[in-house]
C-alpha cells in the first residue's frame, strides 16, 4: 500500500506549514526563556504537540499529543488508510556546534518497524535567535530511512542508540526502501558490538590491575 505522506511530497508541505506556524507565533518565549536553549527547545516542542493536528488537517485521522519522557515519540498521528506515525521532535540553534541528539533505540525501532504500517519520524526544526524571537530557518520532517548513515552514528547507551552526528549537516534520500536500510543497521551492529565487547574486556583488565594494587596495599592503622 502506497504511503500518501512519504512516497510523494506532502511531507515536504508538513516541513513548510510547520516553520510557517512557528514563524507566526512570536508569543511564546520570554526575555528569560530565551537565554535557555533548552527552554526553547522544550517551548518549540509543546507548541508543536498542541497544534500539529491542526497542522496536518485532513490527512490526521486520530492524533495523539502527549507521551512520557522515555516513550518512542513525543506526539504520534494515525492516516486514514492506517499509517502510525510516531514523531520524534528534534530542536536545532543554530549558532551552537556541538549537536548529536538521540534519536531512538535500535532494539526499539527494530521491533517497531516489524510493522509495515508504522513510521518513526524525525520532526527536526533548525533556528536562530534574533533578539527575543525563534525564527526558524528550516524544518525537516522525515522517516528515519531518509536518513543517510554518513550522517547517523551508534551510541553506547543500553543495547544502542542511533544518534545524529550534527543536526546541520544531514544527507536524505527520500524513497529510501526501508528493507535496505534495516539491513544496513544490522550490518552496522554486527560490527559495533564487537568493539563494544573489546572495550568491555580492556576495562575489566583495568579494574582488575586496580583491585589487584588495592590488595596489595597495607591497611592504614591509625
Amino acid at each position: 500500500m502506497d504511503n500518501e505522506l512519504f512516497d510523494t511530497n506532502r511531507y515536504q508541505e508538513v516541513e513548510q506549514k510547520v516553520a510557517a506556524y512557528l514563524n507566526s507565533r512570536q508569543d511564546y518565549l520570554s526575555v528569560t526563556t530565551v537565554k535557555s536553549t533548552r527552554a526553547v527547545g522544550d517551548a518549540i516542542q509543546d507548541l508543536i504537540a498542541g497544534n500539529f493536528k491542526d497542522i496536518l488537517g485532513d490527512f490526521c485521522a486520530e492524533y495523539f499529543g502527549e507521551f512520557g519522557r522515555k516513550g518512542l515519540a513525543d506526539l504520534a498521528f494515525r492516516d486514514f488508510k492506517g499509517f502510525y506515525y510516531a514523531v520524534d521532535v528534534k530542536n536545532h540553534r543554530l549558532d551552537t556546534e556541538f549537536n548529536m541528539p538521540n534519536l531512538t533505540s535500535v532494539k526499539r525501532l527494530a521491533a517497531f518497524y516489524k510493522d509495515p504500517q508504522k513510521y518513526f519520524v524525525l520532526l527536526l526544526v533548525s533556528y536562530k535567535i534574533i533578539e527575543d524571537q525563534a525564527v526558524v530557518e528550516k524544518v525537516r520532517f522525515v522517516p528515519i530511512e531518509f536518513l543517510g548513515w554518513d550522517c547517523l552514528t551508534l551510541g553506547a547507551l543500553g543495547e544502542g542508540q542511533i544518534q545524529i552526528k550534527k543536526t546541520s549537516n544531514l544527507t536524505l534520500h527520500p524513497g529510501y526502501s526501508r528493507k535496505t536500510w534495516m539491513i544496513e543497521l544490522c550490518d552496522k551492529l554486527l560490527k559495533f558490538y564487537p568493539k563494544e565487547i573489546s572495550k568491555i574486556q580492556r576495562r575489566i583488565k583495568e579494574f582488575e590491575a586496580i583491585k589487584t594494587y588495592w590488595e596489595s596495599q597495607i591497611e592504614d592503622q591509625t
